[in-house]
Parts: structure tokens; C-alpha cells; sequence
């Protein structure tokens, strides 16, 4: 197909070359320069379409799957909305296994792409059987035929974005990019893009966002899991209660931890104010940005990309309803 007209045989060949834009007015206070990359871009809404495509296509291409069988992971949502995409086109069977904390509009957007869904309680330990990682295991281990995409302990994870993400933002910035911020969850975008960064330049700084509520920071800090630092937030798509092997804490030079309220807020003001319909977790990346520049974290000369991973549209009942918001106790911020 004529590439060069923008004409391409499916949608899997948009997946990456996602753009970048600058962020003007929430930025006009703080030194320095700010690129957002638009993971929203990619023709499944979020990042997790170029971990989808390359772990399909790797098992593909190591013979382990054929079409009709079945593939299992345990989501958020984004990831299992990309891994149903991937699926659909490709003739495989999709069984999600999903945190009770995903919004409706994710469950229903995996359904509607022909996923078939498990809601699975959040609030519940790693290796309960409740739990979304254990949920989706027994799908694996009952159902012959099939692969579990394993997102948190798989090294494909980061291989996708060490192969995509960081030489589109290496190339985009010119080289010039002196801080990269990622929401880290999985640890598969921030830990692939960064070790493609540091290879071309070992004095970018990696910054990682993290939720109050989760783990990461601290095992990053410390190398200990500290479990009093455990309960329950509201931000999808990052932070954790184990730590994925995917993420390689090394490369990571400092982790900042951001509130559920402060993050919903920032995502409804990049929409108000620069026009992008960002998710939950991109309004955690850029609140991520605020709280370093309170730390005097840039300085005039830098080049600070934000990694914005996913949609708005995502979250319509969520931090887009007022009603929800109100629940939440988040409207009395100002």
C-alpha cells in the first residue's frame, strides 16, 4: 500500500510514529521546554498498542500461536483494549482479566471489540485467587491453545518500546531531550524508552510517576517492599503492589509520587487549556511535571518530554463526570 499517500493496509501499521506537541500554557511558568508524546495517537487509543502488536508478533514468529487460539492478560484496560484490537484483525480469541478499578467506559469498550471480560476485585493481594493476576493464570493453565501475555514479567514488554518509543522521541527532539517523566506501572514504556535514551545520551534524566498507594517508589529507594505503603487509589495505568520484573529500577533515576484528586484535576485542565482529551494517567504524568518544578527540578535549557499514554474517552464516567468527581471528594480543589 502507498505509505507516502498516508494509505496503509490495516490498522496494526499505524501503531507507533505517534506525535509529539508542545505544552504551552499550563508550561508558561515553569523554566524550560515541554513535549508531550501523544500515545492517544496510536489507532487503539493509548501506548499499549505497540506492546500488543510486538508480543503477538513475536509469538507468532517463534510458532506459538496459530489462528483461533486464545490470548490471556490481566488490565487495566488499555492494554486489553489493544490486545483485542491485535486479536480481532488477527483471528485469535481475547479473556481479560480487569481490576475492578477500570472505568465502564474500558469494560465496555473491550467488550464492544469482542474481548471476553472478568472484572476482578482491586483491592485484593497479588496472589489471592481473586485477583486479576490469578484470575487470569487458571484462564491459561484450563484453556489449551493458549498464551498469557504476562505484561508485568514480560521482557517483550520493554523490547517494544526500546525499539519504538525512544528512537521516535531521540529523533523528534533532535537529541536535545534532557528529562524524560513516565507513568511507571507494567515498568515496560519507561524502562524501554529509557534504556534506548541512555544508550544515545547517559545524562537524560528518567524520571518515574508513581501513585500514593503503591510500592515503587520507596523499592526503588530502599530495594525493600514496604507493604504499610499499600491501600487503595484511584489512578489507572500506574503504580503497583508488587514490583514487575519488567522494570528496571537501575535506569530509573528518581521516582515522584502524585495524588489521585491533584491528577484527575491536572487531566481535565490540559484538556481546558491546551485542547488535549487526555486520560487519567496522562493528567498523573503532567502533575508529575508540576510537583518537579516545586522541587526546582529544570532549568531554562531543558527538554522535558512527558509521556502522555492515553484518552480521555477512557474516562467519560470517571474524572469527566462531575457526579463521579463529587463522590470522589475532588471537587472542593481549586
Amino acid at each position: 500500500m502507498n505509505r507516502k499517500n498516508n494509505v496503509f493496509n490495516n490498522l496494526l501499521e499505524l501503531v507507533g510514529n505517534t506525535p509529539m506537541v508542545k505544552i504551552n500554557k499550563l508550561s508558561k511558568s515553569f523554566p524550560g521546554t515541554y513535549l508531550a508524546k501523544l500515545e492517544s495517537s496510536n489507532p487503539g487509543q493509548s501506548s499499549k498498542d505497540r506492546i500488543a502488536l510486538h508480543i503477538i508478533v513475536s509469538a507468532e514468529n517463534k510458532g506459538i500461536l496459530k489462528k483461533g487460539d486464545t490470548i490471556i492478560e490481566t488490565t487495566s484496560g488499555n492494554t486489553g483494549f489493544s490486545l483485542a484490537m491485535v486479536s480481532l484483525m488477527k483471528g485469535y480469541k481475547c479473556i481479560l482479566a480487569v481490576t475492578s478499578k477500570s472505568s465502564k467506559d474500558k469494560i465496555d469498550m473491550l467488550k464492544a471489540m469482542g474481548a471476553e471480560v472478568h472484572v476482578c476485585p482491586s483491592n485484593v493481594a497479588a496472589d489471592d485467587p481473586r485477583s486479576y493476576y490469578e484470575v487470569a493464570k487458571k484462564f491459561h493453565k484450563d484453556i489449551p491453545g493458549s498464551i498469557y501475555i504476562n505484561q508485568y514479567f514480560n521482557e517483550l514488554n520493554a523490547e517494544a518500546h526500546y525499539l519504538t518509543t525512544g528512537p521516535e522521541i531521540w529523533e523528534q527532539t533532535d537529541g536535545k531531550i534532557s528529562h524524560l517523566v513516565v507513568c511507571s506501572g507494567t515498568g515496560g514504556t519507561i524502562s524501554g524508552t529509557a534504556k534506548f535514551l541512555k544508550e544515545m545520551n547517559s545524562n537524560i534524566k528518567i524520571i518515574g510517576v508513581d501513585a500514593y498507594g503503591s510500592i515503587l517508589k520507596k523499592y526503588h529507594e530502599t530495594g525493600k517492599i514496604d507493604e504499610k505503603e499499600i491501600f487503595p487509589y484511584r489512578i489507572e495505568g500506574l503504580g503497583k503492589n508488587l514490583i514487575p520484573a519488567v522494570t528496571d529500577f537501575q535506569i530509573i533515576d528518581k521516582f515522584i509520587k502524585v495524588t489521585d484528586k491533584e491528577s484527575a484535576h491536572t487531566a481535565r485542565e490540559i484538556v481546558k487549556k491546551e485542547g488535549i482529551f487526555v486520560g487519567y494517567t496522562s493528567g498523573a504524568a503532567f502533575q508529575a511535571v508540576k510537583e518537579l518544578n516545586k522541587l526546582c527540578e529544570f532549568k531554562e535549557s531543558d527538554m522535558i518530554v512527558v509521556i502522555f499514554p492515553d484518552h480521555g474517552s477512557r474516562y467519560l464516567s470517571k474524572i469527566f463526570d462531575d457526579n463521579w468527581m463529587k463522590d470522589q471528594g475532588f471537587l472542593d480543589l481549586n
